[in-house]
């Protein structure tokens, strides 16, 4: 593997680890890892989803969220939101009267509003995710590990608050839009995280994903993760005759190779390379956690 030393200072530092990439590379998987890692590492962790289709309780072993918070093993907890919700949520806070706080979210101006305002929500969830660092939540946690959307909406979301804070310029949308946006900008307090398979078409939307990040939010990831790579063959190069099996794991484990060599040539950050393992449900995250660890 390479660039281990990216996950201590991932560990030590952030308050927020986005976790991106292509549907279907392992991205929820991964998450849950790194939640486990930064647990385990003594830090208070909250696992965000916003998929409706609710994964991350299947790889954790643990009862679906259902917007409530759920314990997932000792300093770890999942809940899933929908952005809406989460919408809904801010405009309690800042208005502190119930009556007129359930006034204005079910009028079919805001309704109107939630649906279609560029950026609006996805700030409204990054700022749930500061909060609860903030410790204006409960639980209060150290850091928040995202399961953000796939690929294209990832980058869209990094973008979002600054947008709201370049339209909304006042009041108390405004200042947490602008608080929000300082947060996501500052490396140090925030990491994004791409996931990806060496595979032509995942690897074509890391290469792409690379260029949007740059282009809308000015930076490059924390660290590139190369999931469920082919392992080499078993003394090397498969013997002359080999049957089909053994053809096809020569085959991918060559195409692996072709774009993990893509991939170096465009990113030269931190790459982790995560083999594919022998594990399902909640022991995989625990056995990539683990992998990483000893990364």
């Amino acid at each position: 593997m390479s660039g281990g030393a990216a996950m201590p200072a991932l560990l030590k530092r952030r308050g927020l680890v986005v976790v991106t990439g292509k549907g279907g590379v392992g991205k929820t998987t991964l998450a849950a890892a790194l939640g486990r890692l930064y647990a385990a590492a003594g830090r208070k962790t909250m696992l965000l989803e916003v998929d409706p289709r609710q994964n991350l309780h299947h790889v954790l072993g643990v009862p679906p969220s259902e917007r409530e918070v759920v314990g997932a093993g000792p300093r770890l907890w999942l809940q899933n939101l929908r952005p809406t919700d989460v919408l809904e949520d801010l405009v309690r806070s800042k208005l502190k009267v119930a009556a007129l706080a359930r006034r204005v979210t079910a009028s079919p101006m805001f309704q109107h509003f939630a649906a279609g305002a560029p950026g609006f929500k996805e700030m409204a969830l990054l700022g749930h995710a500061l909060r609860m660092v903030r410790g204006d939540l409960k639980p209060a946690v150290d850091v928040v590990v995202l399961d953000a959307p796939a690929t294209g909406h990832g980058a869209a979301l990094l973008a979002a608050p600054q947008l709201v804070a370049d339209v909304i310029t006042k009041g108390p949308v405004g200042a947490l839009a602008r608080e929000v946006a300082e947060f996501v900008a500052a490396r140090e307090r925030c990491a994004v995280v791409i996931v990806t398979l060496a595979q032509e078409m995942p690897l074509q939307e890391t290469l792409e994903l690379l260029t949007v990040l740059r282009e809308r939010s000015g930076r490059a990831p924390e660290l590139v993760i190369a999931n469920a790579l082919v392992p080499p063959l078993p003394g090397g190069a498969a013997p002359a005759g080999a049957d089909d099996a053994l053809a096809l794991w020569r085959a991918r484990r060559a195409d692996n190779q072709r774009q993990l060599s893509r991939l170096r040539d465009a990113w030269a950050g931190p790459l982790l390379e995560v083999p594919l393992l022998a594990a399902d449900g909640p022991a995989l995250p625990t056995a990539v956690a683990q992998l990483l660890e000893r990364a």
